[in-house]
């Protein structure tokens, strides 16, 4: 299907949010849409749950990973399977506004990119708006190093960009990498002025643990570009002040 939109879900207990989740993506006004939703967990008590949510979707598909392999390598899996000319990421709590696809698109069709994100807001459980993260205009890999800013559940990128790339297999940050690598390749990332997402924040959530996020920020520096031990460190320690910042100042 011309323009088909593939939006990658990996699910790992989110049963509280999912089926609003899911709704948000049943309301949108593009409809030129499929579903693939990765079922991360060994305990299957959700799976007829997400199974029936997912009921009244067209086209979808629904992978079940015999083990917990993480959300980066679940994507992985997802973007194989995927058939669109465009891929979508959403976890499973988060909700996208009813006209996030069709602006997106009709926005990189008029700039001619193949990479784009939103601004977007952070939530609680009880849906109440915590504070809007304004996302930059444009990213470059400079940008990147200090400062993620491109929140996943509002990006949309042309397949073909994923061709040669995957997500690692970080138990956070993983998507931070694909943005580095992407950016490195010298990839036009830009930015939709207007929110089109919430991001929900959970207390159990592992994007929250302060530990797991500077650790793997570290191995991103050091294992993968290749920083030495000093460099990696005042780049986490850059990254950190940053992130504080956009969330909490």
């Amino acid at each position: 299907m011309k323009n088909l939109i593939s939006i990658i879900i990996p699910y790992f207990k989110k049963k509280e949010f999912f089926k609003e989740t899911i709704e948000s993506v049943k309301n949108q006004s593009y409809k030129n849409f499929e579903i693939i939703l990765i079922y991360d967990d060994i305990d299957k008590t959700d799976l007829k749950f997400v199974k029936h949510t997912l009921k009244k979707i067209k086209y979808k598909k629904i992978i079940i990973n015999k083990n917990n392999l993480g959300a980066g390598i679940s994507r992985n899996l997802g973007i194989k399977k995927s058939k669109g000319k465009f891929i979508a990421f959403l976890d499973a709590d988060d909700v996208w506004y009813k006209n996030k696809i069709k602006k997106q698109i009709n926005f990189m069709r008029k700039k001619k990119v193949h990479f784009s994100f939103s601004n977007y807001s952070i939530i609680n459980k009880n849906n109440k708006i915590i504070k809007i993260i304004k996302a930059p205009k444009q990213i470059k890999f400079i940008d990147l190093l200090f400062a993620c800013d491109i929140g996943l559940s509002s990006v949309i990128l042309e397949s073909n960009l994923l061709k040669n790339r995957k997500f690692s297999g970080l138990k956070t940050k993983e998507d931070y990498l694909l943005w580095l690598s992407l950016a490195k390749d010298g990839i036009k990332m830009m930015s939709i002025n207007e929110t089109l997402v919430s991001w929900r924040k959970t207390d159990n959530s592992l994007s929250t643990s302060v530990i797991q996020k500077l650790s793997d920020a570290f191995t991103i520096y050091n294992k993968y570009l290749k920083f030495n031990f000093v460099k990696s460190i005042l780049h986490v320690f850059a990254l950190s002040l940053n992130f504080l910042n956009k969330r909490y100042l």
